[in-house]
């Protein structure tokens, strides 16, 4: 078992691959550097640029980082990704070829639904996901579990591909795309942070593979400190108004000094509902808008850590005790050191109610 945290030789190995077995094919030596990304805010989360001494036709490849360790020698697959985009430069001695590789999602987002596709009632969504994906790229997929099921037809808008009607669909399920460093297409439930198990500890200590520049982005604008909620139909209209006025809240209007309202004019709630139950119903808009998220952005050497990876940083120095968060973004330099430029997430309730 590799130690991430000693040190260790790296270099990395590319490979075309069979886009029939999906297995390694044939090892290429033309690919001198190159970066690889994971972004769960990108619809087909990631892509990868490759710099090469050769043109490359469009091709899948995959990327290997080789470790050695006490004479022990890993092999760790960072990911596959499609060729395509190629330019060129020559400085008068090498031509330098760039390409840009994306993920083997982008095969959903060059095709579309027929119009007026649709996913009938009752039917499992995340099975019939599967077999939509299956059908319109030729990564591997693997199966999942997932028990919900539509309770109404799913159609297709015509401005669709195959990749936004999957998402869409899955999304019914609290489901969404993954992919692993092999390329194979994943079905993953959603989490909430609060039940997830930190996968991998960051800290500040003398074996610590975090890099000491650690950033961290809050946005408090426009964050309401007064929720009022208006609701009314044929017969009756009613009120309801709750103030954040907590002086241990930073947010309320006792420490921002004035009112920043949220109005809500059209609830959905039952026709019978008492006042009681419209306050404390505004009471529970406010507490959820006054939960404040947190973007961390630091660098570590390479370890296992995915995207949609809990995590906790307990790095004193820069004041983030245990804190846990979720990874939402990695860049991999494809260099040695193999460095990794990863952006995660948390929130905190700035006002208990």
């Amino acid at each position: 078992m590799i130690d991430w945290t000693a040190s260790m030789k790296q270099t990395f190995e590319f490979y075309v691959v069979d886009p029939g077995t999906w297995g390694d094919a044939e090892q290429l030596d033309i690919i001198t550097s190159g970066s690889i990304i994971r972004d769960e805010g990108n619809d087909s989360l990631g892509s990868a640029s490759f710099t090469a001494t050769e043109m490359i036709d469009e091709c899948y490849i995959r990327v290997y980082l080789v470790a050695i360790q006490n004479g022990e020698k890993y092999r760790f697959p960072l990911g596959t990704y499609l060729c395509q985009t190629p330019g060129s430069k020559f400085d008068g001695r090498v031509t330098e070829i760039s390409i840009q590789a994306y993920t083997p999602l982008i095969e959903l987002k060059e095709k579309c639904p027929p119009i007026g596709y649709a996913v009938a009632r009752n039917r499992p969504i995340v099975e019939v996901a599967g077999k939509l994906t299956s059908e319109n790229l030729r990564a591997p997929v693997v199966e999942s579990s997932g028990s919900a099921k539509l309770l109404d037809p799913f159609v297709a808008n015509l401005n669709d591909t195959w990749l936004t009607f999957i998402t869409d669909l899955l999304a019914n399920a609290d489901y969404h795309l993954d992919l692993d460093e092999l390329g194979q297409v994943l079905f993953a439930p959603y989490y909430d942070l609060a039940s997830m198990q930190p996968f991998w500890t960051f800290d500040d200590g003398n074996s610590s593979i975090l890099q000491p520049s650690v950033s961290l982005d809050r946005d408090l604008y426009n964050m309401p400190n007064v929720v009022e909620v208006i609701y009314s139909n044929e017969n009756r209209s009613m009120y309801a108004r709750v103030v954040n006025n907590d002086p241990d809240s930073p947010i309320s209007t006792v420490n921002r000094g004035r009112e920043i309202v949220y109005r809500e004019t059209d609830p959905d709630l039952y026709e019978g509902i008492t006042q009681g139950q419209l306050n404390a119903y505004a009471k529970k808009v406010l507490r959820s808008k006054s939960s404040l998220e947190y973007t961390i952005t630091y660098t570590h050497g390479y370890c296992p850590v995915r995207i949609g990876d809990c995590v906790t940083l307990n790095y004193q120095n820069a004041g983030l005790n245990n804190v846990k968060a979720r990874v939402t973004r990695q860049s991999i330099r494809l260099e040695p050191g193999c460095q990794v430029d990863e952006t995660a997430v948390y929130s905190t309730n700035l006002w208990g109610g």
